[in-house]
């Protein structure tokens, strides 16, 4: 039983992983088309709507596919002054708690009101407001879906991390998936 929730937290991992990973490059592709707006408008003097678009559907879509890829690494903000000193078993309680008394319901009601306004957009094929815009706004807003259903899973991964550790078992996890000892958390610093 608890080797199969081992299993569950090392799989939502790596899809977060694969999926951060991946949608990490769109900050280079945002950077790279924000420098060829810029160079178009003040070196040519003109200006091509849909790429204004571009980099910030690409910083749009890069933000909230990589936020459960955020959540593995620990990046989000967290105030450290209890939970840093805090003994494995009470991080695993604090996250346990978190995660089900906040992030599921977040959760929740991102996916309960993002839903009908994705479904919408995709009901008429959304595109930018902007004459010569860029196609396709309903992809982009499928990102709101996207951002929820990752956070969840890692959530999820979180919880039954935070399970195993207060079984006593967070040795069946993979080193890079326990909590961090608080020497290493220093020395990472």
């Amino acid at each position: 039983m608890l080797q199969s929730l081992a299993w569950i937290v090392s799989a939502i991992s790596a899809i977060n992983r694969a999926v951060g990973e991946t949608l990490s490059w769109l900050a280079l592709a945002c950077v790279l088309v924000c420098f060829t707006v810029v160079v178009q408008r003040y070196a040519f003097a003109t200006s091509t709507l849909w790429m204004q678009d571009l980099y910030v559907w690409l910083s749009g879509a890069m933000f909230t596919g990589v936020a459960g890829f955020a959540l593995l690494r620990d990046d989000h903000v967290r105030v450290d002054i209890f939970y840093r000193p805090a003994s494995l078993r009470r991080k695993a309680m604090a996250d346990l708690f978190g995660v089900v008394a906040f992030l599921f319901p977040f959760m929740f009601v991102v996916i309960a009101y993002g839903w009908p306004a994705v479904a919408r957009s995709w009901s008429y094929y959304e595109a930018s407001s902007n004459i010569g815009g860029m196609p396709g706004l309903f992809i982009l807003k499928s990102f709101i879906i996207v951002f929820a259903v990752l956070i969840s899973l890692q959530g999820l991964a979180m919880a039954l991390r935070a399970i195993l550790v207060l079984a006593g078992q967070q040795a069946l996890l993979p080193e890079h998936l326990r909590y961090a000892r608080d020497d290493e958390a220093e020395s990472s610093l």
